[in-house]
């Protein structure tokens, strides 16, 4: 089974990255797991490159292949925000969820273009410094208050296209075959088939 560590400390992030990866062969362990301590700043003004950031400082610090994503909201009306800062909306990575979402909901107010799209870029990086980056979305809009209890961060607000209900009331496994991290696993599944057999 191939092995990789997650740039995260991000206790869901983990789970929902293990549930996803795990059907693909391969296994995820977090940066405590693999004796790391920190993790770099996110200095970059894309999806991509703070994926990219986050992955070989955890490879290098490891020695292990890494994996990364940096996903977040974007939301039409709001020229695209929260988009990279989606974790740090408000200032303040001190702030819950529920802040964060009660301040997007506020920022929005009575405003009728709802539309919305959760956007999620994986970097893979390994020691001998290859890389690749993999991108998903998934396209919905923004309701008028929370709804369901699943998910974490924004789901309770985002009306998945189609399906007439939030990300936080799809129970776990319909979450991950629909999300914007589960479309970008299943690109990272065929570019990590690709790698190995290239070896």
């Amino acid at each position: 089974m191939m092995k990789f560590v997650l740039a995260s400390n991000n206790a869901k992030k983990l789970i929902e990255m293990r549930d996803i990866l795990s059907e693909f062969g391969v296994s995820v362990i977090s940066l405590a797991e693999a004796g790391i301590d920190s993790e770099p700043e996110e200095t970059g003004t894309t999806f991509e490159e703070n994926a990219l950031i986050k992955a070989h400082a955890a490879s290098k610090a490891s020695g292990m292949p890494a994996i990364a994503d940096d996903s977040g909201l974007c939301v039409d009306a709001l020229g695209g925000a929260p988009g990279v800062l989606s974790a740090r909306y408000g200032g303040d990575e001190r702030q819950s969820d529920e802040d964060r979402v009660a301040l997007l909901l506020r920022n929005l107010g009575d405003n009728t273009n709802r539309a919305a799209k959760f956007m999620c870029a994986v970097a893979c990086v390994f020691p001998d410094g290859r890389e690749f980056t993999v991108y998903g979305e998934c396209a919905g809009e923004i309701t008028d208050a929370p709804r369901g209890a699943g998910g974490f961060g924004y789901d309770p607000v985002f009306l998945v296209a189609g399906m007439g209900l939030t990300m936080a009331e799809l129970d776990p496994a319909e979450k991950n075959k629909i999300s914007h991290r589960g479309n970008a696993m299943k690109k990272l599944k065929k570019e990590l088939v690709k790698h190995y057999a290239e070896q």
